[in-house]
């Protein structure tokens, strides 16, 4: 090799070795520079994780989807809602024909304290007027559960509640529970008018009077003449109570039966927890 080919040659490879060295040095510092911005970014994501831990600390784990907070005059007027629902889904049923009549839960028997009457009776060959009668203590009590829903809803409108969650909270049945403890005397007394126009319509009197007298003639027995009035209104106001619990565990339990915005905010609330 001459001196010319030599010299051409050695400034050839220090120029590739000096661009190797410069390509090398950028490399190296885009590591450094990528190593330093991971760094920051880990940096910064734990800090917004914290953020986000104290921010949900301070404002709680509820979100839009929790039930809206509910005062106790919702509650008491939720309640009350549920129980007129109630009584006039209830009085609907029970003045159907055959609403006491054919249903075992309602269906009003002959006086108790009158049984024996009723079994010598039937032993006189009397039983088609036994069932007659008794017919028509059924028949008055549908007849009186036609005009039962003013009565009862102006008892439960003027029924005084003061925790309205003890009630909401306790069993399926429990406002037509506290409904019965507060209001049934004066609601036996204001429903009586109607039962006894009831019992004229369904001619009870004319039923029983015969049998009372066919009864009272026969030597040694024990007069009978139960307050026929007082123990059909007591049956009548009993059934209606029986249909409205059950109305009232629907309304607690299946949301279709929550018909109102009110019923569903106070009773859909037990079910969002």
């Amino acid at each position: 090799m001459n001196i010319k080919s030599f010299l051409i040659t050695a400034i050839v490879a220090t120029s590739l070795t000096s661009q190797s060295q410069i390509l090398k040095d950028v490399w190296n510092a885009t590591k450094d520079a990528a190593k330093d911005a991971a760094k920051d970014a880990a940096k910064s994501n734990t800090t917004a994780a914290a953020a986000v831990d104290i921010a949900t600390g301070v404002i709680g784990s509820h979100t839009t989807t929790t039930a809206p907070s509910l005062t106790n005059d919702e509650v008491i007027k939720g309640l009350k809602e549920a129980l007129t629902i109630g009584t006039n889904n209830s009085s609907g049923n029970a003045s159907k024909v055959d609403g006491y009549l054919k249903n075992p839960q309602l269906f009003i028997p002959w006086p108790a304290e009158a049984q024996a009457m009723r079994d010598k009776l039937i032993k006189l060959g009397m039983q088609k007027k036994v069932t007659e009668f008794e017919t028509s203590l059924n028949r008055a009590a549908e007849e009186a559960a036609k005009k039962a829903s003013p009565v009862f809803i102006d008892a439960i409108t003027g029924m005084s509640i003061g925790d309205g969650f003890a009630i909401l909270k306790g069993s399926d049945t429990a406002a037509t529970h506290y409904l019965r403890e507060k209001t049934f005397t004066p609601l036996k007394a204001q429903f009586m008018p109607v039962v006894k126009e009831a019992i004229a319509k369904a001619k009870v009197a004319s039923l029983w009077t015969p049998l009372a007298n066919t009864y009272n003639k026969i030597p040694g027995v024990k007069k009978q003449n139960p307050d026929l009035n007082d123990y059909i209104c007591t049956k009548a106001v009993n059934g209606l109570m029986t249909l409205i619990k059950s109305e009232e565990a629907k309304i607690r339990k299946d949301p279709m039966a929550q018909v109102t915005d009110i019923l569903k905010k106070v009773f859909g609330s037990l079910t969002k927890k």
